[in-house]
């Protein structure tokens, strides 16, 4: 195996473990435990409202995202993907835990290495073995490009959907 079908193989097992992961949230938000009124309830106790709007973006970004992650389809815009979502987590549900997650309330280092698999990937690009090469879409995706992808539409459409919608109760003075 040459060391450019290992970069491409190594590139394809990240980015099917990325997918896998935000298929599985998504997925879950959707489908599992409380299903997506659940999940909005839970969106609105995070002060996202409406949370049930919320509860619909989140878990179709993290099923789109992963689909484009496992395809190798629009690499960049799917790093912003999970950039947006778990930045969107990491402030509104884990900030305030501290680092490990095995801490009460699960702290921030799951959602924000997620946060940075997502960055790379956008910046990185899928590799050869994708969507985007057969396409001829990746080169002009990657590098450069798929940076501002990733800050314009992962960290700028976390801040703004935070900015607009995100209205936490405030605990009152004793």
């Amino acid at each position: 195996m040459s060391d450019v079908d290992s970069v491409n193989l190594a590139l394809l097992a990240f980015r099917a473990a990325i997918a896998a992961v935000m298929l599985a949230h998504g997925i879950n938000h959707i489908f599992g435990g409380g299903k997506i009124e659940g999940t909005g309830r839970w969106f609105a106790s995070l002060g996202m409202k409406p949370g049930i709007l919320h509860a619909w973006l989140a878990s179709l970004t993290e099923v789109a995202g992963g689909a484009l992650l496992v395809l190798g389809l629009f690499t960049p815009l799917a790093g912003a993907a999970v950039i947006g979502v778990m930045l969107v987590a990491l402030i509104t549900n884990h900030r305030g835990n501290g680092f490990f997650i095995f801490r009460p309330g699960e702290g921030w280092e799951y959602v924000m290495t997620l946060t940075f698999c997502g960055f790379l990937l956008a910046v990185v690009g899928p590799g050869q073995w994708s969507l985007d090469r057969a396409f001829h879409i990746r080169d002009n995706l990657t590098g450069t490009n798929g940076l501002l992808i990733a800050l314009i539409a992962g960290v700028g459409g976390a801040l703004a959907l935070l900015a607009v919608f995100w209205r936490p109760e405030r605990e009152q003075a004793a």
